[in-house]
């Protein structure tokens, strides 16, 4: 998988499949069922560290879990996070994202819209294909009030998309866009050329991604979009369900949505 065939799999209406690890024996394993995208998430913060959010991660601690990573990855096009506070101006920016793609990762994920415009620019600018995130932003979650779904106002939808389409004019190259109404997640993806991928946000995103502890059934008293794929059987088999339901779209449902 590379960033081209993302484009691709849009445009034909592939839908593309994501999750996070943080180690490399899931790694490996999520890349022998042929996920799309494996996603070194910041959201190490939450489910190995145990800390309620992920402010507390580090650019260390991401170069180190991609680094694992990496090395059990042959297939899926690996993305990175940049974590809380890593990306505050434009050098500091391409000095930690260099780290990451140093690391093994093949882009990396920025939180935020118009207000990190020069950040993105300097990595478009240095061959650093990036992937954005709008919607629910877990790292300015305190700012937002707590895990809340975003865009619900018309002011607030209309913020979000004007910052995809901003995103997309700058050269990001894939959005994901976590929990907002799936009405807005629909048009946000049917307006921009480049990929989403959803989380909490419906079904008509180009594709979807979960926490790999949330898919698994590890997670206590997950959010209402997760879906738990190991009822039975094994990791193997949990995460062949979890692509084979993206690809039919019958994950995720109503009931995963707002």
């Amino acid at each position: 998988m590379n960033i081209q065939q993302l484009k691709t799999h849009k445009q034909s209406g592939t839908k593309i499949t994501c999750l996070t690890a943080y180690d490399n024996a899931f790694a490996k394993i999520f890349n022998e069922c042929g996920i799309d995208i494996i996603l070194i998430g910041d959201s190490l913060g939450n489910v190995i560290q145990g800390d309620e959010n992920t402010l507390s991660v580090t650019t260390e601690e991401m170069v180190y879990h991609t680094q694992s990573v990496a090395k059990g990855v042959s297939k899926a096009l690996l993305i990175a996070d940049m974590p809380y506070q890593s990306y505050t101006n434009a050098e500091q920016t391409l000095q930690n994202a260099q780290q990451l793609i140093n690391g093994g990762a093949q882009m990396v994920k920025l939180e935020g819209g118009r207000e990190h415009e020069a950040c993105f620019k300097i990595l478009v600018e240095n061959n650093i294909p990036i992937c954005g995130h709008l919607g629910l932003q877990p790292q300015s979650v305190i700012a937002m009030g707590g895990y809340k779904v975003q865009g619900k106002d018309k002011d607030s939808a209309q913020n979000i998309l004007d910052d995809a389409k901003a995103l997309e004019s700058w050269g990001v190259q894939a959005l994901v866009i976590e929990c907002i109404p799936a009405s807005l997640a629909r048009k946000i993806t049917q307006q921009l050329n480049i990929p989403t991928i959803g989380i909490g946000a419906g079904v008509d995103c180009d594709g979807q991604v979960l926490v790999s502890y949330d898919m698994l059934g590890i997670t206590q008293n997950p959010p209402k979009f997760v879906k738990n794929f190991l009822t039975n059987g094994s990791i193997k088999s949990a995460t062949n369900d979890f692509i084979q339901a993206v690809k039919n779209q019958t994950f995720p449902t109503d009931k995963h949505s707002y």
